[in-house]
């Protein structure tokens, strides 16, 4: 008989208590194998491709593309033995439709699915696409891409206009009531592009009972700016550095501190070293350098690169440096860290550059890449910003912004000249740094940058 097996969300990084389902790689029907994709999450750290735990045939799908799901929860029912024979009082599970089903579907009376539902669907054998009995909080299976009568599994609808997932999540989020979506595609479907001519609808017909006296929108439910925003759920990467950043902005009191350079030596290196054979591999930009220059200068002043540990009431001093680099991606702003920085001669620290930006962008940032930082660097100079005050990632003791570099005059050996200029800015926990060790540090990082050879000497 068959043999049913519930997969549940794993916790996909450090201790996390939810994630986002982004993509199911499979559909309900689909034979799947070991370590195969299964799902991909979203996590409050990085996008997570999770691979399926079993060999059999995937029965249910018991969360949609878009959901929040806490780890733990069940997302997936498979038929782990699915040449065995069904039992005497179990329904057969239906086969799922071959792709050349036609796009026009069959809409059965409720009174025809009650009939094709199992008298007790505890027993865990479910007609796939029908869901379980009711009162049960499992989602109803659907093949990917299939269709669905409007209101899902257990609403009641006025009528039997349909819509994909997509569409439905699309309503949703442009705040469109779909059953009052008049229908365009074959068989009464609703389309996106119906969804949006209605949202367009809605906004227009809320800009005119905006600019009226009595603002029905009051009772209608539109919003009283008339239309003209957006409101957008904060899930995954934005929630996680929204609560980070509010607990370490009220948390650790920051200072900064800041140093302007001239770093036309640095731009003279960074040339030389694009030049050079040795680095043809790798790419060689100034956030190499500056990346270099604050790993020599925690190297000279250790106690920087430290975290408070509140609840022991300790100073931490880190004997090793995993360096943040700040990055902004498609899902907001991520902090990995290069392990072991401190370990690493210029060239695999260019490498280790290189890969963690690519990640970064690419959103494929493992979890581990996440955590364990020490101490952090903030580019804001490909944006053309000269400097900021950045706000420590929690854990840290201090982050470095740097900022644009361009060409202006500066007294250079007693005569003004056109330089490459640069403004440097640190923030740090003024619990466990001072102002005279973050002004040590900053220094370093300055002298570093106007003169590399200086590396040779603290190297």
């Amino acid at each position: 008989m068959p043999t049913f097996e519930i997969f549940h969300m794993p916790d996909a990084g450090e201790g996390l208590t939810e994630a986002d389902v982004v993509t199911w790689r499979v559909a309900v029907g689909d034979a799947v194998e070991v370590n195969q994709p299964l799902v991909e999450i979203e996590t409050a750290k990085s996008l997570v491709e999770l691979p399926c735990p079993v060999d059999g045939v995937v029965v249910e799908l018991l969360v949609a593309e878009g959901d929040t799901v806490d780890v733990g929860a069940p997302i997936a029912r498979f038929d782990v033995d699915p040449g065995g024979e069904p039992a005497a009082d179990e329904a057969p599970v239906a086969e799922a439709p071959e792709p050349e089903t036609p796009s026009v579907p069959v809409v059965e009376a409720p009174a025809a699915q009650a009939a094709a539902e199992p008298a007790d669907a505890s027993s865990g054998a479910v007609l796939v696409g029908y869901g379980v009995s009711a009162g049960s909080a499992v989602r109803r299976p659907r093949k990917e891409g299939a269709l669905e009568p409007i209101g899902g599994a257990g609403e009641a609808s006025d009528y039997p206009v349909l819509a994909k997932p997509p569409v439905r999540k699309l309503a949703r989020e442009l705040g469109v009531e779909i059953t009052t979506v008049t229908p365009s595609g074959p068989g009464g479907l609703v389309t996106r592009e119906d969804v949006e001519q209605a949202s367009k609808a809605n906004s227009a017909r809320s800009l005119a009972t905006y600019a009226t006296d009595d603002q029905p929108w009051l009772e209608s439910g539109y919003s009283a700016d008339g239309g003209r925003s957006t409101r957008v759920p904060v899930k995954s990467v934005r929630k996680r550095t929204a609560e980070a950043m509010v607990k370490s902005a009220f948390t650790a009191p920051h200072v900064t501190v800041f140093h302007t350079a001239d770093v036309t030596a640095t731009m003279d290196l960074v040339k030389r070293l694009k030049a050079d054979r040795e680095f043809a591999d790798v790419r060689v930009t100034p956030l190499l350098i500056v990346a270099k220059a604050l790993l020599l200068a925690v190297r000279r002043h250790p106690e920087i690169n430290a975290s408070w540990d509140d609840e022991a009431r300790e100073i931490v001093y880190k004997h090793f440096v995993n360096l943040g680099i700040a990055a902004s991606t498609p899902r907001g702003l991520l902090v990995p860290n290069i392990k072991d920085a401190h370990r690493l001669p210029l060239h695999e620290l260019a490498a280790e550059l290189g890969d963690l930006t690519s990640l970064a962008r690419e959103n494929r940032t493992p979890p581990s890449a996440l955590t364990g930082g020490t101490i952090s660097i903030t580019n804001v100079g490909p944006l053309g910003i000269d400097t900021g005050t950045p706000i420590l990632n929690p854990g840290e003791s201090a982050i470095l912004a740097f900022g644009a570099i361009r060409e202006q005059p500066w007294v250079h050996e007693g005569e003004i000249k056109i330089r490459w200029v640069t403004q440097l800015a640190l923030s740090f926990d003024h619990r466990l740094v001072d102002g005279e060790l973050g002004a040590r540090v900053l220094a370093d990082v300055g002298r570093v940058m106007s003169d590399p050879g200086q590396a040779l000497v603290w190297g």
